[in-house]
């Protein structure tokens, strides 16, 4: 190839470059995305979990809301009090104050406690239980299974299973949620962090049949509901029902009934009365 020729061929190829280069400069102006300086802000502000926890799809989906004023300031449960007021900052609002929550796993049925129909071996997981005989093997068929599904589903480390039944670790506990959709027998529920008590089962079964399944199940006698000096105990299906608004802590309620399923919070663990 000539001289000339070489020459030709590099003036063609710069010549389509810089035209392709302003072509995509304008096009890059014309169809600039507008970027939120407020929602950059926000999401810069949020832990970055994307837990899901807020309801909305990750930490970016809860600062295109906020920013949009869809959502409260303060949505992110994992970042909580603190991070609700950096972004009250940003958003040039008044930080409300959030309630603490914290996961709670409304049953006591461990290997001591819950009777079981049969040994298992198998898959380790309580959705699977489903497909299983008897829907797992605990004769309660509204207890926790054990298996650890929950476990699996908390980003925080804040949740295990001891002797067959999930615990919670409060002060580890971020109320993101995740646990609560994992547990297939809806055991688990975001409560106060103040609460002081709390009924840790689930069973809608009458008292006789209760008693058969599990040593720690609510049997609906009632006499939680007449210990109550606040009216904040009611039964309804053979299970006792606490209104933690109208609840003062006094613990009356726990300790008269008779089979223990109502459970005193302290600190970081759940006690028995």
């Amino acid at each position: 190839m000539s001289v000339m020729g070489i020459l030709a061929a590099t003036a063609v190829v710069g010549t389509v470059g810089i035209f392709v280069g302003l072509f995509l400069g304008a096009a890059g102006i014309k169809f600039k995305v507008q970027v939120d300086e407020k929602e950059e802000q926000v999401l810069g502000a949020l832990p970055g979990n994307n837990c899901g926890g807020c309801g909305y799809a990750g930490c970016s989906g809860l600062a295109a809301a906020i920013a949009k004023g869809e959502a409260p300031v303060n949505a992110c449960p994992v970042g909580g009090e603190a991070v609700g007021k950096k972004i009250a900052a940003i958003m040039g609002v008044e930080a409300q104050t959030a309630e603490r929550m914290t996961a709670f796993v409304a049953c006591q049925g461990n290997c001591e406690k819950a009777a079981v129909d049969y040994h298992y071996t198998g898959v380790e997981d309580c959705r699977v239980m489903s497909y299983v005989p008897g829907g797992g093997p605990k004769s309660c068929h509204s207890g926790c299974l054990g298996f650890g599904s929950c476990v699996k589903a908390c980003p925080f480390g804040a949740i295990r299973v001891e002797n067959g039944v999930a615990t919670v670790d409060r002060e580890a506990c971020r109320a993101c949620g995740k646990c609560v959709a994992a547990c297939p027998r809806h055991l688990i529920s975001l409560i106060p962090y103040q609460a002081k008590q709390a009924v840790a089962c689930q069973s809608r079964d009458k008292g006789p049949v209760t008693m058969k399944a599990c040593q720690a199940g609510c049997i609906g006698c009632g006499l939680c509901v007449k210990a109550c000096p606040a009216g904040a105990v009611s039964v309804t299906d053979f299970h006792a029902v606490i209104d933690q608004e109208k609840c003062t802590g006094c613990g009356a309620c726990a300790q008269k009934c008779p089979k223990k399923a109502i459970v005193s919070l302290q600190g970081g663990a759940v006690k028995e009365s």
